[in-house]
């Protein structure tokens, strides 16, 4: 194995690095999209900043099982319609995990809109 093989699996390897971090930032504004689209969307509230936080989490763990087995990245916007209707699926399943965090199938939908356009808006990658 040569010099740029050797590069090339430590650069492989910083990818799969887990960065604190990035996480929390991560989570962090997947909240701040999340209360902004219950705050748009009608038949989606949530009850107080620990709700928030924990509904972000669930979020990102059930868009990285999503996107782990099925190959399926759950952002409304630039993945089509199944990454539009997995973004209101995971929305809607939220609700039975995190109390606080209530929608109804129609507020997923919109909900899923909602943040498809905030995705749109901010850079990087989906929030959903």
């Amino acid at each position: 194995m040569d010099n740029n093989d050797n590069n090339r699996n430590k650069d492989h390897e910083k990818d799969h690095e887990f960065n604190i971090g990035e996480m929390l930032l991560r989570i962090l504004i997947t909240a701040i999209v999340i209360a902004i689209a219950a705050y748009f969307t009608p038949g989606f509230t949530i009850d107080g900043l620990g709700s928030v936080l924990i509904a972000a989490v669930v979020i990102g763990v059930l868009d990285y099982l999503v996107q782990r087995f099925t190959g399926i990245d759950a952002s409304p916007f630039g993945r089509g319609i199944a990454g539009f209707l997995v973004a209101a699926i995971i929305l809607y399943i939220t609700k039975f995990l995190v109390t606080g965090f209530n929608i109804s199938l129609l507020g997923a939908i919109i909900g899923a809109l909602v943040i498809g356009i905030i995705d749109a808006i901010i850079p990087g990658r989906g929030y959903l």
